[in-house]
């Protein structure tokens, strides 16, 4: 076993130990709408935070197979600490695109990094930067983040059109509205955060359309698989490890309550029903299905990054259909699972009723969206151009 793949070994063994700590606090998160500072705590130590962290500044650099089986191990834990994890992960990745002087300062002590890919603010040029004023919402672990990664729409340089720009900002420079009251992922803390007259030198400034063509302006990480990939694909593979945590979540929790009766029926046990048998065999086929198209996914990635193959537009694509496949596919298995777990999986008690809604509410983000995704796909497979850049 070489060192790189003791050090993967490592880090999914630490991610999986931390499974009490975070179930232990995970329904107090849902009550405060942010992760408990004992599972921050436990997931710092654990490095789960360093891992889309480039490794001149301690990060690891975790290729995506390794990535979904530690966000798995979290997501079977708690859905919002997976996710979180998952949104500081691809955050880190896309401050690993600036400059490589901007990373000194955005990396400097472990800082957490948060972020969206809507940009729904505008940027007005400077002689020297850009004054952005705007709004962004769903901006998962902005609590416990220093920098955000922004996005707004600015002028193109030739000044005909708009196109949007990324940019890093210090989260001290962002006013923080506290209003993520939602049915799922409470535990993230999905907060918005507003800019006003934010000034924003250009070295912190980066075209999105030369990020979504592998342009990067870090000449430190253009030799890093991990960076050589492309955006949306990144994305797509760091974030199917979270769906399939918590469909195996409501497994668990669905096997656990097999022995319980099945109220106004002769079925003592809910093992006995043969209506059981074909719901259960149904949610964990799904799930198998659904953690096959991850793994070929974050198997596609780890492989074309080794050997610096770009990727084509229809490899691009079906990226996107393997995660909104992957979330419908956990989505009706853990829809499937609780709706046979009867009445009292409405308590907030049941170990079953908060991965079911985390998933749900995942699945209803626009990127994870699996009619949005495949019905992109369909376009490739009919001879259409995809009718985004997001890609």
């Amino acid at each position: 076993m070489n060192a790189d793949t003791t050090a993967r070994t490592e880090l999914v063994r630490r991610t999986a130990e931390l499974a009490p700590v975070l179930r232990s606090h995970a329904q107090w998160g849902e009550e405060n709408r942010r992760l408990h500072d004992e599972s921050l705590e436990a997931l710092a130590d654990a490095g789960v935070f360093k891992m889309r962290v480039p490794t001149r500044y301690g990060g690891y650099e975790t290729d995506a197979a390794t990535f979904l089986e530690v966000i798995t191990q979290l997501g079977l834990a708690d859905g919002s600490a997976a996710w979180n994890v998952s949104a500081w992960s691809t955050s880190a990745w896309m401050a690993a695109q600036f400059p490589d002087h901007v990373q000194d300062e955005v990396f400097a002590g472990g800082s957490r990094v948060c972020g969206v890919l809507s940009p729904t603010a505008s940027a007005v040029p400077t002689d020297d930067g850009v004054v952005i004023n705007g709004r962004w919402q769903f901006i998962s672990g902005a609590k416990h983040s220093q920098w955000q990664v922004v996005l707004a729409m600015a002028p193109t340089p030739d000044g005909a059109s708009q196109w949007p720009v990324m940019a890093v900002v210090p989260l001290s420079d962002l006013t923080v509205d506290d209003d993520w009251y939602t049915t799922g992922l409470s535990g993230t803390g999905s907060v918005s955060t507003i800019a006003q007259d934010l000034f924003v030198p250009q070295d912190r400034v980066l075209p999105l359309v030369a990020v979504l063509q592998e342009q990067s302006a870090s000449k430190l990480n253009a030799d890093s698989p991990v960076y050589r990939t492309p955006l949306m694909v990144t994305g797509c593979a760091t974030f199917t490890g979270t769906a399939i945590g918590l469909a195996k979540a409501a497994q668990a929790a669905f096997t656990d309550q097999l022995d319980h009766k099945i109220t106004y029926t002769d079925y003592a046990s809910r093992r006995e029903a043969p209506v059981t048998h074909l719901k259960i065999a149904e949610a964990a086929l799904q799930i198998e299905e659904a953690e096959s198209h991850a793994t070929r996914l974050a198997s596609l990635v780890d492989a074309k990054g080794a050997a610096e193959e770009r990727w084509d537009l229809a490899e691009r694509v079906k990226a996107r259909a393997y995660l909104g496949r992957v979330f419908q596919l956990a989505n009706t298995a853990a829809t499937t699972l609780g709706d046979e777990s009867g009445g009292s999986s409405l308590y907030t008690s049941s170990a079953i009723q908060r991965p079911v809604r985390d998933l749900h509410a995942l699945s209803v983000h626009a990127l994870m969206h699996a009619t949005t995704n495949i019905e992109l796909y369909g376009r490739i497979l009919c001879g259409l151009e995809p009718n985004t850049m997001y890609l």
